[in-house]
């Protein structure tokens, strides 16, 4: 298993999408995660921002144990909310912002965490605290001119596009640097997980 220090650069090294699996019940949330899953889409989040959230992020991780699959726990902004998702089996979180309280107690839980940032300043303080992975939310309200502007400063530091993401969209973030596309509420459209899995990377090949 990859290290807190080293798990994202593992989890993304050859997956360019993640599915955000919010609001759904444990069901059907276990139902389009194992969806993504079989199309190659290996990275899903489930938000935590209610106990029925909590209950369907225990089910998808579970589910994901049976696939080989880690599970995060999204919105994570509090204390409370990493001890639901360290309770609930949670392998790595995600928060909308950047604070640093959060971020050290995912680290001393064993959880690697991805914080979210909008500025130059956000980027450099994650980096600062070893987050070389940051979530750009919302990233339609930022646009892809940022994207391009912040690879000129961080080229070190890898960047997740959320907010506002779906499959029409999802190249022109990523031509523009994002590392990985983040997609959401677009999943309530069924043929989106098929569209974003013609995104992903072919998967490497071994010489004979």
């Amino acid at each position: 298993m990859a290290s807190v220090d080293d798990f994202f650069d593992c989890t993304f090294a050859h997956t360019s999408v993640m599915a955000i699996l919010r609001g759904y019940p444990p069901e059907r949330t276990v139902e389009l995660a194992t969806r993504a899953w079989e199309l190659g889409i290996h990275c899903v989040e489930v938000p935590v921002q209610s106990p029925a959230a909590v209950e369907a992020l225990a089910a998808t991780v579970a589910a994901g144990r049976d696939h080989g699959r880690t599970v995060g726990a999204g919105t994570v902004v509090s204390l409370e909310r990493l001890e639901q998702a360290v309770t609930a089996g949670a392998g790595f979180t995600v928060a909308p912002g950047l604070d640093l309280t959060v971020a050290g107690a995912s680290r001393e839980a064993g959880l690697a965490h991805l914080p979210g940032v909008a500025t130059a300043s956000e980027i450099q303080r994650a980096a600062e605290h070893g987050m070389r992975w940051v979530k750009a939310f919302p990233a339609n309200s930022l646009g892809t001119a940022w994207f391009r502007g912040m690879r000129g400063p961080f080229p070190e530091i890898r960047i997740v596009a959320t907010g506002g993401i779906t499959a029409r969209n999802a190249s022109e973030y990523l031509g523009a640097g994002a590392d990985v596309v983040a997609v959401g509420s677009a999943l309530e459209d069924p043929a989106q997980l098929e569209l974003l899995a013609e995104l992903m990377p072919a998967a490497p090949t071994t010489a004979p």
